[in-house]
């Protein structure tokens, strides 16, 4: 139902290989959590792009494709983080058709136009 391929501006993204209605969950994907102590020493390696901030001081990364959709300030998707059962589902914020890339707001609200760490592209 996804597929992990190159992008025209961004690199690699997740495109939907079939149409997902809004509200749809698209994957739900466990997560290894990264205890507080050591998200301090994940900052410095190339998982920063990839993990997930989680309870409290936390992190996580996901499993599956979550920790590889692209950002963007205008998502189709959101992230929802299931604390108790150490999951993250990605849900439809907007109905995605089949071949669209599937994006979500890194600052983990669709509206939230805070800064990233990186310079986005739309």
């Amino acid at each position: 139902m996804l597929v992990f391929r190159d992008t025209d501006s961004k690199g690699r993204g997740i495109f939907a290989q079939k149409s997902f209605a809004k509200g749809e969950v698209i994957e739900k994907a466990a997560v290894i959590v990264i205890p507080k102590q050591q998200v301090k020493l994940i900052v410095k390696t190339v998982l920063l792009n990839y993990y997930f901030g989680w309870h409290g001081e936390s992190g996580a990364i996901a499993l599956g494709f979550a920790s590889l959709f692209n950002h963007s300030y205008h998502p189709n998707a959101l992230y929802v983080k299931n604390f108790s059962k150490n999951v993250i589902e990605i849900i439809a914020h907007k109905d995605i058709r089949a071949g669209e890339e599937i994006t979500v707001n890194y600052n983990g609200q669709v509206d939230d136009l805070s800064p990233v760490w990186f310079d986005v592209v739309e």
